[in-house]
């Protein structure tokens, strides 16, 4: 299968119809799909690759395998309910926790700041385009997710340490994500990841020329009433070399109230007598402002009995 690849820069130009139509088809058949062209500083992403690689060499890798799933390992245990890696979670929105993180270097801290504040506005101009695609105000996601303080932004910095028996582990347990647009920045030498789609598992290839990998969450299928799915995937432990995974999760805030657009919904809680009534006089006319009216209607009748 070959996984869609969006070409950021051609959304804003004369191949923009045929742009908006890969990203639409990628959010709702696949649920996952590479970004290039983004704009974002390559020797930028190239830093922070560098700088967390130098990071778990120096300071986690040793405690890694002396760890108890290591132990396990080394003892030919299976280990179900335990992921191979190794990890930490920097918050960026609302409140950045990155130098509270034990022996984070301030140049890994620096270089982490400057990529996410241009990572974000790709989030958004991202949520934007598929807002537009969906036929809602292109700041929808955004205000859906903001709660009372914007929406909320962090990064799972992760390695997938070298594996001895990786057919007795996983390096991450089959799951979707809770959250809304997931952007990551993998390894560019060791597999690892994949996805599910139809029935099968595709393996995502390790991203060549700092692409951009994307896939979307549980609340982008909530807001999206269903029409843009969130995927299952995993990873598998790798014999060969050790993988990163830079993740950066653009979320709702915690207290975001989410819910379907209103706009993609289909009118319901009414009767089919009032459906009928309102058929009569608009039979022949096309059906989306009947659904319309049976929209208001219904709220209207909420509105009465509250």
């Amino acid at each position: 299968m070959e996984i869609p690849v969006i070409r950021l820069d051609e959304a804003d130009g004369e191949d923009r119809s045929k742009t908006m139509s890969l990203l639409h088809q990628a959010c709702e058949k696949w649920g996952f799909f590479m970004v290039d062209n983004h704009g974002i500083d390559e020797v930028l992403m190239e830093k922070v690759k560098q700088l967390v690689n130098c990071h778990y060499e120096e300071n986690l890798k040793e405690s890694f395998y002396e760890s108890e799933i290591a132990n396990k390992l080394n003892n030919n245990e299976n280990t179900p309910d335990t992921d191979w890696e190794s990890t930490f979670f920097i918050w960026h929105r609302p409140k950045s926790n990155i130098h509270e993180i034990p022996k984070l270097p301030g140049n890994l801290c620096k270089a982490m700041d400057e990529y996410i504040a241009q990572l974000i506005k790709l989030a958004e101009k991202l949520s934007e385009l598929m807002c537009e695609n969906l036929g809602l105000e292109k700041c929808h996601i955004k205000e859906a997710f903001s709660g009372s303080k914007g929406p909320s932004v962090g990064t799972k910095v992760a390695k997938y340490p070298q594996c001895p028996q990786p057919e007795l582990v996983r390096g991450l347990r089959e799951h979707t994500d809770a959250g809304g647009i997931i952007l990551l920045l993998q390894d560019d030498r060791v597999p690892g990841l994949e996805f599910l789609k139809d029935g099968e598992w595709v393996e995502i290839p390790p991203s060549k020329n700092n692409t951009i990998f994307v896939n979307t969450g549980d609340q982008i299928e909530v807001l999206s009433n269903g029409r843009y799915k969130s995927a299952l995937h995993r990873v598998m432990a790798d014999k060969n070399g050790s993988r990163l995974s830079i993740a950066t999760f653009y979320n709702p805030a915690n207290d975001a109230i989410i819910s379907p657009s209103p706009r993609l919904l289909y009118p319901n809680n009414y009767s089919f007598q009032e459906y009928l009534k309102h058929y009569a006089t608009s039979k022949f006319a096309d059906k989306e402002p009947r659904f319309e009216h049976m929209k208001k209607m219904a709220n209207g009748s909420y509105n009465l009995q509250a």
